[in-house]
C-alpha cells in the first residue's frame, strides 16, 4: 500500500490545480527558510543534515504504513542520481552562492528554468515548442526582470556566488531532462528518500571537511527552518515536483517557476521582514500571462524546430 496515494494516482481534474498551487507555495518560500538557516549553520552541513533527516522520516513512514518498497536496482541508480543532481549539486550550489549574493539574482537565475528547460527538452525529448510558447516564455522571463530589477539595483554582486547559482540552476534542469528521459518506475515517495539519502551521503564527507560543527549557532530560528525545510520542502516539495513533471511534461512543470520571483519576495517580506515594493506586483501580470501561454492546452500545433534539426538539413 503505497504512503501518499496523491502523488502516485492520477488526480482528477479539479485535483491537478491545487497540487501546482501547492508546490509554488511550497517552492517558493524555501528561499526564505534557507536565508534564515544560513544564518546559524554552514550551508554544506545544513544541508547534509536536512536530506538525512527528510530520508529518515520518510524511510521510517514507508515501514510504519508498510509502503511499497519493491524497486529495480536500476531504479535505484536513477533515484540516486536524481538525487544528486537536483538535491546534492543544486541546493549546495545554490545554498554557497546564497552567502554571497542578494535573493534578487538568485531568484532571477533560478526562475530562468523554463527557459533553459524549454530548449533542451525541444532537443533532447522533442516535446513541441510552440510560438505561443515561446511568446509564454519571454513574458515570463521579462515579468520576472521587472519584478526583481528593484532588488538588485545599485548593488554589487559576487561573481563567485552568481557562478556557483548558475551552475546549481543547471544541475537542476539536467536532472530534470533525466528524470523524463530515464523514467525511472516506482512511487514517488520512495523514489524521494532514495534521493535524499544519496544527497546526504554524497554531502555529508564535504561538510565535515570543510566546516566545522563549531560554526553551527543554536537558535531556535535555526531549527524552526530547519524543520521546515527537511520535513516540509524535501519530504513534500520535491515528489510533487516529480509528480508535475510526469503529467504536465517538462517545458509545462518548469514554466511554474517563473512564479518564484515574486512569491519569494513575499515570503521574505512575511518572514524576513525584507523590503516589498508595490511596483514589483506589477511584474506578475505578464508572469501570469507567461504561464498561461505556456501551459495552455491545444491550440497550435506547429513546431519551433531546433537549431539542431535546422543544421541537419542545411546545405553543406
Amino acid at each position: 500500500m503505497s504512503l501518499a496515494p496523491p502523488l502516485t494516482v492520477t488526480p482528477r481534474f479539479m485535483a491537478l490545480p491545487i497540487l501546482i498551487v501547492t508546490f509554488c507555495l511550497l517552492w517558493s518560500s524555501a528561499f526564505a527558510a534557507a536565508k534564515l538557516t544560513l544564518a546559524y549553520a554552514p550551508p554544506l552541513l545544513l544541508l547534509a543534515a536536512r536530506f538525512l533527516a527528510a530520508a529518515a522520516v520518510m524511510f521510517g513512514a514507508l515501514a510504519w504504513q508498510r509502503g511499497q518498497w519493491r524497486m529495480s536496482g536500476r531504479d535505484v541508480l536513477v533515484f540516486a542520481l536524481l538525487g544528486l543532481a537536483n538535491n546534492a549539486i543544486y541546493l549546495g550550489l545554490n545554498y554557497i552562492g546564497m552567502q554571497s549574493t542578494s535573493a534578487g539574482i538568485t531568484a532571477i537565475i533560478s526562475s530562468a528554468n523554463p527557459v533553459l528547460t524549454a530548449l533542451l527538452v525541444a532537443v533532447f525529448l522533442n516535446e513541441p515548442m510552440t510560438r505561443r510558447k515561446s511568446i509564454g516564455l519571454v513574458l515570463g522571463v521579462g515579468g520576472v526582470i521587472f519584478v526583481v530589477q528593484s532588488r538588485i539595483g545599485g548593488k554589487l554582486e559576487d561573481p563567485v556566488g552568481i557562478v556557483c547559482t548558475t551552475a546549481g540552476l543547471i544541475s537542476l534542469v539536467a536532472g530534470t531532462i533525466l528524470f523524463k528521459r530515464l523514467a525511472p518506475n516506482g512511487g514517488l515517495w520512495l523514489g524521494n528518500a532514495v534521493q535524499n539519502l544519496a544527497a546526504g551521503v554524497a554531502l555529508l564527507p564535504f561538510a565535515l571537511t570543510f566546516e566545522r560543527l563549531g560554526n553551527v549557532v543554536p537558535d531556535w530560528r535555526l531549527l524552526a527552518g530547519f524543520a521546515y525545510s527537511a520535513l516540509v520542502v524535501s519530504v513534500f516539495a520535491y515528489p510533487l515536483w516529480f509528480y508535475l513533471l510526469r503529467v504536465c511534461g517538462a517545458t509545462r512543470a518548469s514554466a511554474y517557476h517563473f512564479l518564484m520571483p515574486p512569491l519569494g519576495v513575499l515570503f521574505g517580506w512575511l518572514l524576513l521582514g525584507e523590503r516589498l515594493e508595490p511596483v514589483d506586483l506589477l511584474g506578475v501580470l505578464p508572469v501570469a500571462l507567461g504561464i498561461y501561454l505556456v501551459t495552455r492546452p491545444g491550440g497550435e500545433t506547429r513546431r519551433l524546430q531546433p537549431v539542431v534539426a535546422f543544421s541537419r538539413s542545411a546545405p553543406r
